[in-house]
């Protein structure tokens, strides 16, 4: 596999959805049935974690680049922004914001923060839901921590301000 094919460079920090954000360490072949594969190293400091991802999959796996400062900036726009009430079905609603979280852009990833914050204030969110909420949180302060070079405790306050302005 050529250079041109491959979308991220060593050093690069990426959003590996459900995962968290990342650091590209190395692009490293190994041998798979007698055919030498790139793979793209990714180092998850949220987890302290590598993991191995081929490279031509990782767009399928949707592992995108951090976005720029107006997208992060739209996303905490989005959380304070009027929102549609969502199923009081919590298995539909689950199923919903999993897929989302499986999209893994920043605006699907700040609407489940949105809906799932917002529906706590009505109602105790179910196990399940509650670490799907954390997930989701903890994904959206890290890349716009990333994205608006801020600290993470500052995002989080931003967060919150536009979750809880009336």
């Amino acid at each position: 596999m050529d250079e041109e094919t491959r979308t991220f460079q060593i050093d690069q920090k990426v959003v590996y959805p459900s995962q968290g954000v990342g650091t590209i360490t190395a692009i490293v072949d190994k041998e798979f049935k007698n055919e030498n594969i790139p793979y793209y190293q990714i180092y998850l400091a949220v987890s302290d974690m590598t993991i191995m991802v081929p490279v031509h999959k990782a767009d399928g796996l949707g592992i995108r680049p951090i976005v720029a400062e107006e997208n992060a900036q739209k996303a905490l726009d989005l959380i304070g922004e009027a929102y549609e009430p969502i199923p009081s079905d919590w298995k539909l609603r689950y199923q919903m914001n999993l897929d989302l979280l499986k999209k893994g852009s920043i605006m699907d990833i700040a609407t489940i923060v949105r809906s799932l914050y917002h529906r706590s204030k009505v109602k105790e969110l179910p196990i399940l839901e509650r670490k799907l909420y954390d997930s989701a949180l903890k994904l959206l302060e890290d890349e716009i921590s990333f994205s608006l070079n801020l600290p993470k405790d500052e995002v989080e306050k931003r967060i919150f301000s536009r979750l809880e302005a009336p």
